[in-house]
């Protein structure tokens, strides 16, 4: 039997799913069960509302939102729920995700939406923050939080010689 899901990840269109795919690769190496939904806040407003409340009683604890453009996905899911909504906001459109960012860092006191960068960078942090957030009430997870940052940091160069291997003049 596989565990509920902890993380429902939603996104409008099912051309945002590649750029998503290294959320799903982090939440799985951190061993945190999750869901993917396509639903549009424009298009289908309720059916998303309905989605949040079913995801909740399932015992979805956080929601990761990702869109491009005007980006409403993340802001309406954050109206739906007092659980954690994380937005990641897609390089869709003329203005290259800036316009995403923006409609989710702006969203009004008391429907928060945690940002995260744009782009496939930020479905990865977008994972990594809901496994920290997850980590809280889970020692096992931060465990493996703490293992995966040990491993980061063990990979990262730590100084260099930009003299080392330039030919001579």
């Amino acid at each position: 039997m596989t565990p509920a899901p902890s993380v429902a990840v939603i996104c409008g269109s099912r051309s945002d799913l590649p750029a998503l795919q290294g959320c799903f690769d982090t939440l799985d190496r951190y061993g945190i069960a999750w869901e993917a939904s396509v639903i549009s806040a424009h298009r289908q407003p309720e059916a998303l509302a309905s989605y949040v409340r079913d995801a909740e009683a399932r015992g979805v604890r956080i929601f990761v939102g990702a869109a491009g453009m005007a980006a409403h996905l993340p802001g309406v899911v954050a109206s739906l729920t007092a659980r954690p909504v994380i937005g990641v906001p897609l390089d869709a459109g003329a203005l290259g995700g800036a316009d995403a960012l923006y409609s989710m860092v702006q969203m009004p006191p008391g429907v928060p939406v945690a940002s995260v960068a744009i782009g496939a960078g930020g479905a990865k942090n977008a994972a990594h923050l809901a496994a920290r957030i997850l980590a809280l009430a889970d020692a096992e997870l931060a465990e493996r939080v703490q293992a995966l940052r040990a491993e980061q940091g063990a990979s990262a160069e730590v100084g260099i010689d930009p003299r080392a291997g330039r030919a001579e003049r």
